[in-house]
């Protein structure tokens, strides 16, 4: 069986959860004052990112972080390029902890319009996609945003993110759709429905042997997505903690029995710079096992 076929078979039915390490530029300043370095430490893009890189380190080498909870990575551009015990993060991703690589495409989003925030154009992304599978990456990762329930927004952003796994999946790679529903929508429930049918709509119009997967914001009604779960052409429903704390997230998670975590926030929370290893380890370790025990209850 090729990497690839084993890949997807993880993805496809294995227990446990996906890793969202995947923190931007944007992001970044944010993830790592969490983590307990101030702006005051670095002095320039290079050096914040080399901040997080030796996080991001930490965190795929602690002792919990393989396969046995942890499913798949998402990766940020950047980190491609470095280097984990002489091998790219990728390869040891997969070599290593058998956890399943993929990558952060998108570059930002457009302005508000219609209650929602489409993805900004992806320039050089062929080659982008041809670079990262020639690295061993399965797939991609790639997020827009609903703040409203508008239906024309909806179909908009719906229709972007297809356009966008299309050339994902032409590139022999897998797409994760993620068009997030902002947690402090005053509309969110229906905008989740009105989600949940756009959604069903594009999928339905994939051809045989497409396959996406999706990244969704934890619904207000549990098992909205199961219908989505259970297409053919959707390899797998995940879910983002989208600001909701370690507990809440998991504790929602656990109401959606065919979704699993994708987390970030919600992964590195409590996690602090200036811990030993020791401590680290047992905090990351919890993290671990509270979000893997609502991904597979």
């Amino acid at each position: 069986m090729s990497d690839f076929a084993k890949m997807r078979a993880q993805m496809e039915a294995g227990a446990g959860f996906i890793a969202a390490l995947d923190q931007s530029g944007g992001s970044t300043p944010k993830a790592l004052a969490l983590y307990g370095v101030d702006a005051g430490e670095y002095d320039s893009e290079e050096e914040m990112f080399a901040e997080i890189q030796r996080m991001r380190a930490r965190i795929i080498l602690s002792p919990d972080f393989t396969s046995d909870k942890v499913i798949g990575a998402i990766l940020f551009e950047k980190t491609l390029k470095e280097m984990i015990d002489g091998q790219s993060v990728p390869a040891y991703l997969w070599n290593v902890r058998s956890v399943v690589p993929f990558l952060k495409i998108d570059k930002g989003l457009e302005d508000e319009a219609n209650n929602v925030q489409l993805l900004k154009p992806i320039p050089g992304l062929a080659d982008t996609l041809a670079a990262a599978k020639e690295m061993g990456v399965y797939g991609t990762k790639e997020r827009s945003v609903v703040h409203g329930a508008n239906a024309d927004g909806i179909e908009a952003i719906v229709a972007n993110q297809f356009d966008v796994a299309r050339e994902v999946l032409a590139a022999g790679m897998v797409p994760i759709i993620e068009p997030e529903v902002n947690i402090h929508s005053e509309t969110k429930a229906e905008a989740e429905a009105m989600l949940a049918q756009s959604l069903m709509r594009h999928t339905e119009g994939l051809e045989d042997g497409q396959e996406v997967m999706l990244k969704l914001t934890l619904p207000d009604q549990p098992g909205l997505y199961d219908a989505l779960a259970d297409h053919p052409r959707i390899l797998r429903v995940v879910a983002l903690s989208g600001g909701y704390s370690t507990d809440d997230a998991s504790a929602r998670l656990a109401q959606n029995h065919k979704m699993i975590a994708s987390f970030s926030r919600a992964l590195t929370e409590g996690l602090q710079k200036d811990m030993s290893d020791a401590g680290f380890n047992a905090a990351l370790g919890s993290n671990i096992d509270k979000i893997f025990r609502a991904s597979v209850a």
